[in-house]
């Protein structure tokens, strides 16, 4: 009997001990991952910028326009997805437009005008990567705060 009082005594200690030690270990491992993201997504930024170019230029949006070299911003801002947690960068960029013969755009004033918008990359748990999307009208922290119910913001780590 007192050995059963004992186990009793021995597993309440170490779950009570792990209730207090697993979340901030979680959270320590889990700044600790989203600081190399970051890190990862500096060093890979140019290329990330040049696959983003390429696929907004190929993609034929908006229609009767053609994309002019857009200008990428600093600073970064990042963010998880509150569903599958991977991360997501945002990058505000100045974007202007040339229109296409026969587009039907040649005659619209504001075409060439310039745009702000926000170009999206997302780390899928492997690699960072980007579709070519592209948010117009908003800057980094406003197209994050617009979709706060899917987003949560990171601070950011310091850019050694």
């Amino acid at each position: 009997m007192p050995y059963v009082v004992v186990a009793i005594a021995v597993v309440t200690v170490v779950t009570a001990a792990l209730l207090f030690i697993v979340p901030p270990w979680r959270e320590s491992r889990r700044r600790t991952l989203e600081a190399k993201l970051q890190k990862d997504f500096r060093l890979q930024r140019e290329r990330l910028e040049a696959l983003f170019v390429e696929q907004v230029m190929n993609s034929g949006k908006p229609r009767g326009l053609r994309w002019r070299e857009p200008e990428f911003h600093n600073p970064v801002v990042f963010a998880r997805d509150r569903r599958t947690s991977h991360m997501m960068a945002f990058v505000g960029l100045t974007v202007s437009f040339e229109a296409v013969e026969g587009g039907g755009m040649e005659d619209v004033p504001a075409v060439g005008n310039l745009r702000a918008a926000t170009a999206l990359f997302r780390h899928d748990g492997r690699a960072w990567q980007t579709d070519g999307r592209v948010l117009f009208n908003l800057e980094p922290a406003e197209a994050v705060a617009y979709y706060e119910r899917e987003l949560e913001t990171i601070v950011d780590a310091p850019n050694p």
